[in-house]
């Protein structure tokens, strides 16, 4: 079996709750096995568990007919206390009103555990109905910790990343340039070689992808693999969608469509500038991130040695914005830049803190950002890089 994900000790801490859980996440990402070790966890404590898929049809049908119909599936007894689980819950034409019938009718005795491979499904078919009756847990793809548990290194994974010994770190920098190319999809950690994992990147591109691009209602796949290409060549730049669309010859409309689909799907990230004096900073456009950086060096079809790219710094920064997202989460993120061209990678206004990422260290120059410094004394600037000095930290370290 797979190691257990962070994400497990944190649900357990909901399951005698009442609310609803929802896991969501990109497709692959290891939603279902997370249901079924917790599964497993309820049986060896004498829970009643169920689950169910709704990638079959006939269980799919009957549901959508009526939530009661679960009582046809499953020999629940209502008295008696249960756990459902319920892989893919976005195929339903109206989950929303599924977990409310649940939650208003059993909340004291059916507990359901629920996955979703979209956000795009939580705006378009949930309703406010659910507010007070749910608890959501986002699972991207592996953070490195997790990673490190997946290549067998589970002690080196508790440790305290920022107090290592010198033979630690010499082990950890080639796990960490594993983990910035091929990425954190479990199955393609799991895989033994370079082609193997390049080859289960093209099936997670091509095939289930596709699915978000269907499902959502594009019919032009070209012209959304297309985007997420040119997207992989401009990580860390500002995102553009008049410009996009004259490229794609697509409107800005579609663009911006396909712009949503990618977030909700969990592909990529926009983030917002940060500033407080308007007239002088302000630049609309966010900049755009991959959230998982083997799919991105996929559709970059670049897996080379980071050091040997032309992308390296773009690369590096991708990977920072990654550890930054899973320590303070996406919605505290946000980057400096002035029309004058002054420049911050990263910051972060409740941690009080903004980073700035440097393959060479050394080569930079403080007077760069002695203007963010006068105009924001009270956050700190750090800057990261793969090599530790006394002027900057390792992303692994963040």
């Amino acid at each position: 079996m797979d190691p257990q994900r962070d994400a497990v000790s944190l649900i357990k801490n909901y399951l005698n709750t009442p609310e609803t859980i929802l896991i969501i996440g990109p497709r692959q990402s290891g939603k279902t096995t997370i249901m079924h070790q917790l599964e497993s966890f309820l049986k060896s404590t004498n829970e009643n568990c169920f689950f169910l898929n709704l990638e079959d049809p006939d269980y799919l049908k009957l549901l959508n007919e009526s939530p009661k119909n679960l009582f046809q599936i499953f020999p629940i007894n209502p008295k008696n206390h249960s756990y459902l689980f319920i892989d893919e819950i976005q195929y339903l034409k109206n989950p929303s009103n599924f977990l409310k019938y649940f939650y208003d009718e059993y909340k004291e005795k059916i507990k359901i555990i629920a996955s979703g491979s979209s956000a795009f499904y939580l705006d378009k078919k949930f309703k406010d109905s659910l507010a007070g009756r749910k608890k959501i847990f986002t699972l991207l793809t592996l953070t490195f910790k997790e990673f490190l548990k997946f290549k067998n290194e589970a002690d080196l994974s508790q440790k305290n990343l920022k107090n290592l010994t010198i033979s630690e770190i010499d082990k950890i920098k080639p796990l960490y340039l594993e983990y910035i190319t091929y990425g954190g999809y479990p199955r393609v950690i799991l895989a033994k070689t370079p082609e193997e994992k390049i080859e289960d990147l093209r099936d997670l591109a091509y095939s289930y992808i596709k699915k978000d691009i269907y499902e959502s209602g594009v019919r032009q796949d070209e012209y959304f693999y297309n985007l997420l290409k040119i997207l992989a060549s401009q990580t860390g730049s500002l995102v553009n969608s008049l410009e996009l669309s004259k490229t794609l010859g697509l409107s800005k409309t579609a663009v911006d469509n396909y712009l949503y689909i990618m977030q909700k799907s969990f592909h990529i990230n926009l983030i917002k500038p940060f500033f407080k004096n308007i007239r002088k900073e302000l630049i609309k456009m966010p900049k755009v991130f991959f959230t998982d950086l083997g799919l991105r060096n996929f559709f970059k079809n670049d897996f080379r040695p980071i050091l040997d790219r032309d992308d390296k710094g773009e690369l590096l920064e991708n990977a920072g914005f990654r550890s930054l997202s899973d320590k303070y989460g996406l919605e505290n993120i946000k980057f400096w830049r002035t029309i004058t061209q002054k420049e911050v990678d990263f910051v972060l206004e409740n941690q009080k803190i903004a980073f700035e990422v440097k393959i060479n260290p050394n080569n930079m120059k403080q007077k760069e950002y002695s203007l963010f410094k006068e105009s924001y004394p009270e956050i700190k600037l750090d800057f990261i890089s793969l090599n530790q000095s006394s002027k900057s930290i390792p992303p692994w370290q963040i």
